[in-house]
């Protein structure tokens, strides 16, 4: 596999290694020996697998106090993956990374613990897994405005469908900083 930075440290993209042959394709989505010698611990506590059509924007996701890091990835369509850094004392706080992740490119990304995260299905449907280093905590759930101008991700499309959690998410500046995360290596 072939594991590359993106533009905010720790958020890394995974190219894994695909064996195709005539009857298809096979790749190891995880393996922990491998991961773990790119810094990537993830000791999944929880696998998730959303099914959305296009349009969907899904995010920006956080819990807080008990942060999850994620391993995303594609098994049916396409979205743009973003994962934004909301360390409140991280000189990267409130900057962005996005990629499109997508059945036929099998990227993944990693997302560390400290970042917010959030998709927009660009195909008709899409079929996104992640794993999770923390259990789902209904009441440590949080999130950002997408459209949070101070961030400012640059989403592919207007959305075609968002939550009511999605739809009144605060932005950024108006969480408390002692409801986010902070920096520990950074």
């Amino acid at each position: 596999m072939n594991v590359s930075q993106t533009g905010l440290p720790g958020v890394k993209l995974i190219a894994p290694e695909v064996f195709g042959d005539a009857r298809g394709w096979f790749l190891e989505n995880w393996r922990a020996e491998r991961f773990t010698d790119h810094g990537i611990d993830l000791g999944a506590a929880q696998i998730n697998t959303s099914h959305s059509g296009f349009g969907v924007l899904r995010g920006l996701h956080f819990q807080w106090p008990e942060p999850q890091g994620k391993l995303v990835w594609v098994s049916a369509g396409r979205v743009f993956d973003v994962a934004v850094d909301i360390r409140s004392d991280s000189k990267h706080f409130g900057c962005w990374t996005g990629v499109e992740l997508s059945s036929e490119n099998h990227l993944q990304l990693w997302i560390p613990e400290g970042f917010a995260h959030g998709f927009q299905v660009l195909s008709e449907h899409a079929t996104f897994s992640y794993l999770c280093t923390r259990p789902y905590r209904p009441d440590y759930d949080a999130c950002v405005a997408w459209d949070d101008e101070t961030v400012g991700v640059d989403w592919p499309h207007a959305p075609e469908a968002l939550s009511a959690k999605d739809a009144a998410a605060p932005r950024l500046d108006q969480i408390d900083k002692e409801r986010l995360p902070r920096c520990e290596s950074c």
